[in-house]
């Protein structure tokens, strides 16, 4: 690997450190990356999946504020996503590579849609109530949460382009808290659902580790500066960059 070819990794990598803690796309900037530099695919995935963990943990630290807000809901989406990703990183060691490809755009141009009207579905499910005044906020996960929480973890651990955008609409949609501590949880969320697949990958899955290195030094770098600015933007704002990260994933599988 030239030292242009290098340096692309780096960027890349803080490239996807910055969106993992901000609209949560980072797969679709890295790994078209990787498989440029002729890395191949389950190799550049795994590598992929190892080498943004240091970018999800630094983000997830520039977000403690907002995690401390939901202590007990933040272990609950911690141990949801774990748990659901090592069969994700089971089926990617199993399946055909591709097996998702016809049906994971659809699914994500579903949860931007999710994502843009929440606000609206949540008026709409508190307005159904005599008095939406005295309808308590919902800070702890459903059962029908807690299960599509799994589920997202169970795709962030097979491959994760856009799972950042299904788990904010999850979390959205089940929880009444602010953009930000969505995006908080969205962030831990995804670095459990890593952490664990990668330890599965360490032990089975060939992993390119210069190039999982390169990652990372740039994806630590890029988590801990989208944190802050997640913080810092308006949540329409935020919403809106997220369903065009969504969308352009979307696309960007499709064709």
């Amino acid at each position: 690997m030239t030292g242009l070819e290098q340096l692309a990794v780096i960027g890349a990598g803080l490239v996807a450190g910055m969106l993992t803690t901000t609209v949560g796309v980072a797969s679709l900037v890295s790994f078209p990356v990787l498989i440029a530099l002729g890395i191949p695919p389950i190799v550049a995935n795994v590598s992929n999946t190892v080498g943004l963990i240091p970018g999800a943990l630094s983000g997830s630290f520039g977000y403690r504020r907002e995690l401390r807000e939901q202590p007990q809901t933040t272990w609950y989406v911690v141990v949801t996503c774990a748990v659901g990703s090592v069969a994700g990183a089971a089926l990617l060691l199993s399946l055909p590579p591709g097996v998702f490809e016809a049906l994971v755009p659809w699914l994500i141009l579903f949860t931007c849609l999710l994502v843009g009207v929440q606000p609206w579905i949540s008026s709409w499910l508190r307005s159904r109530h005599d008095d939406p005044d005295s309808v308590e906020p919902r800070t702890a996960m459903s059962p029908a949460t807690t299960f599509f929480a799994a589920l997202t973890g169970v795709y962030g651990g097979y491959f994760g382009a856009g799972a950042g955008v299904m788990m904010m609409a999850v979390l959205g949609l089940g929880l009444d808290l602010e953009l930000r501590i969505v995006n908080a949880l969205k962030t831990l969320a995804l670095l459990a659902a890593n952490v664990v697949a990668a330890l599965i990958f360490v032990f089975v899955a060939d992993i390119d580790f210069h190039v999982a290195g390169l990652l990372a030094a740039g994806s630590v770098v890029g988590g801990y500066v989208g944190a802050h600015i997640g913080r810092r933007l308006p949540p329409t704002l935020l919403r809106i960059l997220i369903v065009l990260a969504g969308v352009t994933a979307a696309a960007f599988m499709l064709f």
